[in-house]
């Protein structure tokens, strides 16, 4: 029961010291996701500095149809296909660093639907609000486009730091600082709630183009 269906993996969460077994959590591993923007900064010189990556993106209203696949290393999860490499679609004469920017963004979101869609399965358990952390968590395009795609409120926590606070918080309920987890969720700061905007048949055609990019993808590479 702790293995995944659907192409998934399974990490141990924690034990605590009532618990006879340990509590597993599903994770989905991305190869590719905010070292894509590392790449237009580094590589393309797109910008300086990440952060900038938003204003740019902001530049225009959607991507004009250009599409980005950022398989630099293959796909992880849920295809897990090594072979497949990066690719954009839909370019035009038109085509500015601008809507490349944004589809970088919009990568990064597609491949967490991707990932949330696959736990839905295996937990059979519906997805009321999703909570994000990490650096790119603090670029609201992304979070709203992520809240668009998921279909569901996004929250993000006043730390996004939340692996190094996870570590500190359960360290301190180990030693006695907190009584149980229930107080530890006392605890938790929501900085800001991104809520979707748009309406299902957007949602579904958006995922419909970017699987047509992957599959592209997995039949040139074969």
């Amino acid at each position: 029961k702790m293995m995944s269906p659907n192409g998934l993996l399974t990490t141990v969460a924690w034990q605590l010291p009532n618990q006879t077994s340990a509590d597993y959590a599903l994770e989905g591993g991305a190869f590719i996701c905010g070292a894509a923007i590392q790449w237009l900064r580094d590589n393309m010189k797109f910008v300086q500095k990440s952060f900038e990556i938003e204003r740019l993106a902001k530049k225009v209203k959607n991507c004009e149809g250009v599409q980005f696949v950022p398989a630099f290393s293959g796909l992880g999860a849920p295809f897990w296909d090594p072979n497949v490499r990066g690719a954009f679609f839909g370019l035009t004469r038109g085509t500015t660093v601008s809507h490349m920017a944004r589809a970088a963004l919009e990568a990064m979101a597609l491949q967490n639907v991707d990932v949330m869609d696959t736990m839905l399965k295996d937990g059979r358990l519906p997805m009321r609000r999703v909570r994000v952390d990490g650096g790119a968590a603090s670029n609201d395009l992304l979070m709203q486009t992520q809240a668009d795609y998921l279909g569901v409120p996004v929250l993000r926590p006043k730390s996004v730091e939340s692996t190094s606070l996870g570590a500190a918080l359960m360290a301190g309920l180990m030693s006695g600082v907190w009584s149980d987890l229930k107080t530890i969720k006392k605890l938790d700061q929501i900085d800001k709630e991104f809520k979707p905007v748009w309406r299902l048949p957007q949602r579904k055609k958006r995922l419909e183009n970017w699987h047509k990019a992957i599959s592209v993808l997995q039949a040139y590479h074969k």
